[in-house]
């Protein structure tokens, strides 16, 4: 079981597909979520809250995922957060640049709330379950 207050981000230019995510979340009683359009507001947004997980898209206006990901893992302050890209994008060679950026996970959509848990669970450090 995961900690009810563990304070996720979801980036994804889609409102739509934060929403859905969102409500995956509400499934598994995690509710404390905050929200970002694309990669500079998230960065933004992790200078002023501490996050405990990033949700994130790739494709998205502004900076992408992958630009995100890479500024994440640069910053000594939150390079150490989880980072799961959740994204319509499954060609290898995306998936291979994700993970040579150091992407904790990687979810292909579609997917279930379980699958997402799954991911989930497998970053989040034993003192947030």
């Amino acid at each position: 079981m995961l900690d009810a207050g563990l304070k996720i981000l979801v980036v994804d230019d889609s409102k739509f597909m934060r929403r859905i995510i969102r409500n995956h979340l509400k499934m598994m009683h995690l509710e404390n979520v905050v929200e970002a359009a694309e990669g500079r507001e998230a960065l933004s947004l992790l200078k002023r809250e501490n996050v405990d997980l990033i949700l994130s898209d790739i494709s998205m206006r502004g900076m992408n995922g992958i630009e995100l990901l890479k500024a994440v893992r640069a910053d000594a302050e939150i390079k150490d957060i989880p980072f799961i890209m959740i994204t319509a994008e499954a060609q290898p060679h995306i998936i291979f640049e994700a993970v040579r950026a150091k992407v904790s996970q990687y979810v292909t959509k579609p997917f279930t709330p379980q699958i997402l848990l799954e991911n989930i669970m497998k970053v989040v450090p034993l003192a947030l379950r």
